[in-house]
């Protein structure tokens, strides 16, 4: 029954892609909808969320002992970040999207999919852990992931340069990060009605975001697509060696059972819906990213039971 109500979340996310998919094809959405969906998430709908739930769930004395609970996903995203560069290298993965996947092997569908699997399997206590995986997940997504994939895209024939690239790290969602971070450091508190306009427009995140993916697995020809040895590696990366790193770096620290096990399941799951947003947004390859994140939350509905049944055995 608890596994059941945690597939329950993934359903609902493939019936919200399926919505997209059925009002594209029926005449309602187009390219351009599209890319005002991608910019409505990126500037708008996703710093508001970051906002609201930083706010709404963490205060000082949390922040401050967070201590192993913000360390221990950093190194396992950094560790796993470096393992997909090297067998993007290897696997000698087109340059258009070898950011992509680089991101989609190492960082996870945190809130999502994560948040509400996460309370589904544990509870609301799960969520302040969520939040932790969530802010570490954010910063690295948006710096060293955001930084991978405009490094390999062209303007005018030429590499994008590191300066270039690093003016414009800054994004929406990591700015509205940082700030209410600080706010949460400095414990100030803003309105209530800012925090209700916040929550109310990060609200938009998720459909948004799913309506969007529809759209594109609707323009794209799935024939061209398959699984071969780069797709069937990006997804063990996902779904195996993401969470095992969670569990190996965890053992020295001896960290509470539900820490640990929100950790393991919030790096086992799907790629992150946001990299589709930043493809479109970056010009990258979109709809290989799509592909990804689509497929590999159908698979999701496989290892979030599978991985649960390993909690109850470590």
């Amino acid at each position: 029954m608890v596994i059941l109500n945690g597939l329950q979340s993934v359903f609902s996310i493939m019936l919200m892609i399926g919505t997209g998919y059925f009002l594209t094809k029926k005449g309602w959405f187009g390219e351009k909808d599209s890319r005002l969906f991608s910019r409505l998430v990126v500037n708008i709908s996703l710093p508001c969320l970051a906002f609201s739930n930083m706010l709404s769930i963490f205060d000082r004395e949390m922040l401050e002992t967070a201590g192993m609970g913000l360390f221990v996903p950093i190194v396992t995203m950094l560790i796993g970040y470096g393992i997909s560069i090297a067998v993007a290298r290897l696997l000698n993965v087109p340059e258009r999207r070898r950011g992509l996947f680089q991101s989609m092997f190492a960082l996870s569908n945190t809130i999502f999919i994560g948040l509400p699997v996460n309370m589904a399997l544990f509870g609301e206590k799960s969520v302040p852990y969520v939040l932790m995986y969530y802010a570490a997940n954010t910063m690295i997504f948006w710096t060293i992931g955001v930084y991978g994939i405009r490094k390999k895209r062209s303007e005018g024939g030429r590499k994008v340069s590191f300066l270039e690239t690093f003016s414009k790290l800054l994004s929406p969602p990591l700015i509205s990060f940082l700030f209410s971070l600080m706010l949460v450091l400095m414990e100030i508190q803003p309105p209530k009605f800012i925090l209700d306009t916040a929550q109310y427009m990060g609200n938009l995140t998720t459909p948004l975001s799913m309506l969007f993916i529809g759209m594109v697995i609707h323009s794209m020809d799935l024939k061209k697509f398959h699984f071969n040895l780069e797709t069937n590696i990006l997804l063990a990366g996902r779904f195996i060696i993401s969470p095992l790193l969670v569990w190996i770096i965890s053992l020295p620290f001896g960290m509470m059972p539900l820490m640990r096990n929100v950790f393991i399941m919030e790096a086992a799951m799907p790629a992150m819906t946001q990299t589709a947003i930043v493809a479109q947004a970056y010009d990258a390859d979109v709809e290989y990213t799509t592909w990804i994140v689509g497929i590999s939350t159908l698979i999701s509905l496989i290892f979030i039971p599978l991985h649960r049944v390993f909690l109850e055995f470590i």
